[in-house]
């Protein structure tokens, strides 16, 4: 029988050692709840938190969220700045001088990126974090792509920065929840996911969703600033084949009344299967992390990730899923433009499809169409196209589609719906000012207008309809709204975009005028690529709420 004090050798031995972080005393601010706890967080003073009882398995994120830039009702955060009201900063801002700061980690640089290298100026780092969490509300490519960049880009920090990582944190943040795995990675990775226990939170997550778990468990092991809570402890010895230690970690937890009686229900069949076989497993938690779902699926439960955040989808990639999750999660993330065009053709293309319906038939008309077009069969391709690109308007991936397909299309001579379809991914794809002169290009309004939108010029053009109606100013008479004038006086630019892509998903389900002013202020910031293909998809795809 183990003893109180063997158990508390034990517990001494599986500890680590946590030293005082280098980050400021405020902790950053998470745009995410479905976090998991997989690290403690150190006292103010720096040492290690007291094992308390384990926290539920809902492992609800101890940061308040910011959701559709508002805050809900919360206690004061100690030396929290002021929000203003308006644009114009504090009279006086300071910085730490020296070293590098986190929140000015990123991968690309200002000549990859055309970014002026002080992106953020003068701003505050929790607004740029508010903002960052409410961007990427809509479904708009080209919006998406721009929010990706500004979240990879290496900028200088804001003024007032103190080296904290709060702007980092929310960056990796925002790439999480549009499911945009490795470059959340690649950004912690340059970061040094062992710099902070939020960093290594994170990091822990990507490769839980990922299958590098056992890597982040040896990074883990490996690093003395960072104590494991009590079910990622138990995970890891388990995962590295010490299932005497996991077990005797949780028996010695029990014995000190320091776990839930959910975690102590879900651990206990995770280490001893056989002993629950026959009884029912416990309920999933809400929300569920990541080390929750990894937990389930070595139970043999695989909790269904399409009801959960796009992130999750990752885990079906792998071999491991079945072909229908694999495309389902390859055309979800595809969606939100994580992964590759080509990674969805490799799902598309992987076999022959078994069924019909729903995804069978998708694949189906995906791999008869590429079939036609790689032979160059002209009269196979018109009869293919139509219903190729039906289908792949039913799962919103029309823009990968067009990236892969739109040029080798533009080398045939198609007539009928073939040709007006062709000519209209062209106008989807990364070529579109090119493939707008093709001689497919019809001549009505719309088709006139829309090649107007490719070539950045629309005056003198009928606008078709009310999106073609808000769109025309901002490429005829661009005119920059007052705040955000504001800001790009301030050179506060990182912001000025930010806004620009509320202000047009915003315009999408309420006043078109925020499309406008939105492209208008994509223009005046020498964004003309992003405002002319961002016009384009507001044309072509349904992306109104």
């Amino acid at each position: 029988m183990l003893t109180r004090s063997a158990a508390g050798c034990v517990l001494a031995g599986l500890m680590m050692s946590l030293p005082q972080l280098a980050l400021a005393e405020r902790k950053p601010l998470s745009a995410i709840n479905w976090l998991s706890q997989s690290v403690k967080t150190p006292t103010p003073k720096g040492g290690l938190a007291p094992l308390q009882p384990s926290e539920p398995l809902s492992d609800q994120t101890r940061a308040p969220a910011i959701l559709n830039g508002s805050q809900a009702n919360l206690p004061p955060v100690a030396n929290e700045p002021k929000v203003t009201t308006d644009a114009l900063p504090d009279a006086v801002a300071t910085t730490v001088l020296g070293g590098t700061s986190l929140d000015a980690v990123g991968l690309l640089p200002p000549v990859v990126t055309g970014f002026p290298h002080d992106l953020w100026g003068i701003g505050h780092s929790a607004e740029i974090a508010a903002a960052i969490a409410q961007a990427g509300q809509g479904d708009v490519p080209a919006l998406q792509s721009l929010l990706r960049t500004l979240l990879l880009a290496e900028a200088e920090a804001p003024a007032d920065s103190q080296g904290s990582g709060e702007l980092l944190i929310a960056r990796i943040d925002k790439l999480l929840v549009m499911g945009a795995l490795d470059q959340a990675a690649a950004l912690i990775e340059a970061a040094g996911p062992d710099s902070s226990p939020e960093l290594f939170r994170r990091s822990f997550d990507v490769a839980l969703l990922t299958g590098a778990e056992d890597h982040a468990c040896e990074v883990l092991k490996s690093a003395p600033g960072l104590a494991p809570t009590l079910t990622t402890r138990v995970f890891c010895l388990a995962r590295a084949g010490d299932w005497n230690a996991a077990a005797l970690t949780l028996r010695t937890a029990q014995a000190l009344g320091n776990i839930s009686a959910d975690e102590d229900a879900l651990l206990s069949r995770f280490l001893d299967p056989e002993e629950f076989d026959g009884t029912p497993i416990p309920p999933a938690p809400k929300p569920i992390t990541p080390l929750v779902w990894r937990i389930y699926d070595a139970l043999g439960e695989p909790l269904p990730t399409a009801t959960l955040p796009p992130a999750f989808a990752h885990v079906d990639l792998s071999d491991h899923a079945g072909w229908k999750a694999q495309i389902e999660a390859a055309e979800r993330l595809s969606r939100a433009g994580a992964i590759t065009p080509n990674l969805l053709l490799g799902f598309y293309t992987d076999r022959a499809p078994a069924a019909s319906g729903g995804v069978w038939d998708r694949a189906d008309a995906f791999q008869r169409f590429d079939a036609a077009l790689s032979k160059g069969d002209v009269a196979a391709v018109e009869q293919r196209l139509p219903l190729a690109y039906a289908r792949m308007k039913d799962v919103e991936v029309e823009v990968p589609f067009a990236t892969l397909f739109a040029v080798p299309l533009s080398k045939l001579h198609l007539t009928g719906d073939a040709a007006r379809i062709s000519y209209e991914i062209g106008l989807l794809s990364p070529e579109y000012e090119r493939l707008a002169k093709s001689p497919d290009a019809g001549s009505d309004a719309r088709s006139l207008f829309m090649a107007g939108l490719a070539a950045g010029s629309v005056k003198g053009l009928l606008a078709p309809d009310s999106m073609a109606r808000a769109i025309a100013p901002a490429f005829t008479d661009p005119q920059l709204p007052a705040d955000i004038a504001e800001l790009i006086a301030q050179k506060r630019v990182g912001e000025a975009m930010l806004a620009a892509i509320i202000r047009i998903e915003s315009g999408l389900t309420g006043e078109l005028v925020k499309v406008t002013e939105g492209l208008s202020v994509l223009r005046k910031l020498g964004l003309e690529d992003v405002a002319r293909r961002t016009a384009l998809q507001l044309m072509l795809l349904e992306r109104r709420g």
